[in-house]
């Protein structure tokens, strides 16, 4: 018996788009689900991200059977077994809906708007195609606004996302007489927590796939996301950290006060500190005894610390 159909990424073409973080950490905590369900050698596997040419959709390519080409290369890309999807079009509030069954076939339904605006057909399957996925590894987060943060976060991470984020733009539009600028989005994500999402795969693998996006929009989140994302490279007590943020690390650690990500613990003689792994957030505790490298046993990530 089908379950009732999954919401996808809103429309949202008439709404304000909202910009800046305001789900990170929703975002970090998915971030590690992801990396506990799969594993570090798991997440591994999408190193090489849905490459441009898969998801080319061009205006005298069948609608039906380009859709179904493009649905089976994210089917491919995130290793479903014999998950057939049948794709088809209607208007409703949501840029998608799929039926979360046993399989072995699936059934996607995607906004009218695409039959004639298919630039973002890819994009809209992708976060469709990782509900399945997410389905079938049994991961899901309480409610749906955490579920979609959830899946915009897996879907980007795990190598597909970049076309969520390609698909916010701001176009000139005629309305009437008047020349009008309209913007649009896909995704639950700002387009800055894209970015930042992004900005940790290519920190993690070397998949910088700023080139790939075609709106310039797009590329400014991107950068946003890079430039946030980097930050947290360099918070105590990692060794990158500034010269004013290790001297509140180093007075907190006297007071045994608690810091923006850090926590102290245990008796003067043994203590310890938690922070967050800047890679998988997943949280690490060492000993408080100078510099050290540390290796993350989530995602393996090594890092140098100033404890």
């Amino acid at each position: 018996m089908a379950e009732p159909a999954e919401p996808g990424a809103s429309t949202a073409a008439s709404e304000p788009i909202v910009h800046g973080f305001p789900h990170l950490e929703t975002v970090q905590s998915a971030l590690t689900a992801i990396h506990r369900r799969l594993s570090a050698d798991g997440v591994a596997r999408f190193a090489a991200s849905v490459h441009p040419e898969l998801v080319e959709f061009s205006s005298d390519e069948d609608l039906y059977l380009g859709a179904q080409r493009i649905a089976r290369a994210m089917v491919q890309h995130f290793r479903l077994p014999d998950a057939r999807m049948v794709v088809s079009f209607r208007d409703m509030v949501h840029a998608g809906n799929v039926e979360l069954a046993a399989g072995p076939e699936y059934f996607i339904e995607l906004h009218a708007r695409f039959r004639t605006d298919r630039r973002d057909v890819g994009a809209a399957l992708a976060h469709e195609v990782m509900h399945v996925y997410l389905h079938r590894l049994g991961l899901e987060f309480p409610g749906t606004r955490d579920n979609e943060i959830l899946t915009d976060t897996a879907t980007t991470y795990l190598g597909a996302g970049w076309l969520l984020l390609d698909a916010y733009r701001e176009e000139a539009a005629i309305r009437g007489e008047r020349l009008m600028m309209s913007a649009y989005k896909l995704g639950y994500l700002t387009p800055e927590e894209f970015g930042y999402v992004l900005a940790k795969r290519a920190l993690a693998f070397g998949d910088d796939i700023e080139p790939w996006f075609r709106s310039a929009q797009a590329r400014d989140a991107y950068r946003a996301g890079l430039t946030r994302a980097r930050q947290d490279l360099h918070r105590p007590p990692l060794a990158a950290a500034g010269w004013a943020a290790r001297r509140r690390y180093a007075k907190d650690r006297r007071a045994m006060a608690s810091g923006p990500d850090y926590t102290f613990e245990g008796p003067p003689s043994a203590v310890r500190v938690s922070f967050p792994c800047p890679a998988c957030h997943q949280r690490i505790r060492v000993p408080c005894r100078g510099r050290m490298r540390v290796r993350c046993t989530l995602c393996h990530a090594v890092l140098d610390c100033d404890t």
